[in-house]
């Protein structure tokens, strides 16, 4: 009788090993230039790399960039359309892949780009319109409210083309909540908000800024996993800053290089950073000419050491994820319409093409929840 409980427990166990390893990713895509419905929900299996199409929204204006809530229950998204822009708010059933409109308001700034989310509020940086806009969430139905507070950034850099005025990039919450974070690829900055969730129209208070070599534009960023340190990726000429950050809200440039390898001659539009679920990797991904990958290991003085640059094997990719086990990571293609499924060794950092693509009209982002 043991036997035939322990074989039964060893099956559950390995139902359930598997079941915790499907999650759901999230690619928002553009759909101006080909055929899309908007928001794609694809089931993905972390031990295999194998995945099925669940659901999808409809008729939905470029949801670029998206954001899920903590409870797994809503989605926002920008909708990039120039003057037209909207922040999104939908429904989301995890278990079906259903995505339910539930409202949007104006952007009140031209191609939103990047979008957080908590309780409380729902944080936008809109790219042409070089400001940050914020919404409050309205009671429990995951809806937004109008923007209750806009941060105009003024000014311009040395880049005559690309740095006539503020564009800002990314918002992003410190670890502890307590600020946001800014990139301005215009300005050259990043902006430090002290973050005030309760307030009713200060809700974002500017504590201070840092400044980065002229003409590099500062794009995406993300907090190691102690958060202690920053790593800042530019758009413009492929820097890769670290900082020490502390939690009073302070950033200090402690290093820099490039992304670029010694060689190499072409246009470089640096694009995405996320590090590994274990905190040991950083991944940036380059578009233009390069369309790479750059894999560094974090050393644990916050230094980073260059492990290999891959091809990502197709044009633009703006976003890339990691699967939450780490197994995988998946490269979305703006410009030749797949995602491709790259096998990660957890130990070295490496990444292998598993062969394995998704075929998809503009992938913009890219982002993993629980099923």
């Amino acid at each position: 009788m043991k036997k035939i409980y322990l074989v039964l427990f060893s099956a559950l166990a390995v139902t359930t090993a598997e079941a915790q390893n499907k999650f759901n990713l999230l690619v928002g895509t553009y759909t101006n230039t080909c055929q899309s419905n908007g928001i794609y929900v694809y089931e993905f299996d972390a031990n295999s790399g194998e995945f099925k199409l669940k659901n999808s929204s409809e008729n939905v204006v470029s949801p670029s960039y998206l954001s899920v809530s903590a409870d797994n229950k809503f989605i926002y998204a920008v909708n990039e359309n120039g003057t037209q822009s909207t922040v999104s708010a939908f429904g989301y059933d995890s278990t079906s892949g259903k995505i339910n409109f539930l409202n949007k308001n104006d952007a009140l700034g031209a191609d939103p780009c990047h979008l957080i989310n908590d309780d409380k509020n729902v944080i936008a940086a809109n790219y042409s319109g070089g400001n940050i806009v914020v919404y409050n969430k309205k009671n429990t139905d995951g809806s937004i409210s109008e923007v209750q507070q806009l941060i105009q950034h003024e000014g311009k850099g040395s880049n005559a083309a690309r740095q006539e005025k503020a564009h800002v990039h990314m918002v992003v919450f410190s670890p502890d909540k307590k600020f946001v974070l800014s990139n301005d690829l215009g300005l050259d900055k990043v902006f430090i908000y002290k973050y005030n969730p309760t307030s009713k129209n200060e809700i974002l208070t500017l504590k201070g800024s840092v400044d980065v070599k002229p003409g590099s534009g500062p794009r995406h960023l993300t907090f190691s996993k102690d958060g202690k340190f920053v790593y800042l990726v530019q758009e413009l000429d492929g820097t890769l800053t670290t900082f020490s950050y502390n939690k009073t809200g302070s950033l200090k440039v402690i290093a820099e290089t490039s992304i670029l390898p010694k060689s190499f001659k072409g246009g470089t539009s640096a694009a995405a950073i996320k590090i590994s679920p274990d905190g040991n990797f950083l991944y940036v991904s380059d578009r233009a000419d390069a369309n790479a990958v750059s894999v560094y290991k974090i050393l644990k003085n916050g230094n980073i050491e260059l492990v290999e640059q891959q091809s990502t094997l197709g044009k633009g990719p703006r976003d890339f994820a990691i699967d939450p086990t780490g197994n995988y990571l998946l490269v979305g293609h703006q410009y030749t319409n797949d995602i491709v499924i790259f096998k990660r060794d957890i130990a070295t950092g490496k990444i292998t093409d598993t062969g394995k693509r998704i075929q998809l009209c503009s992938p913009v982002g890219l982002v993993f929840t629980k099923i």
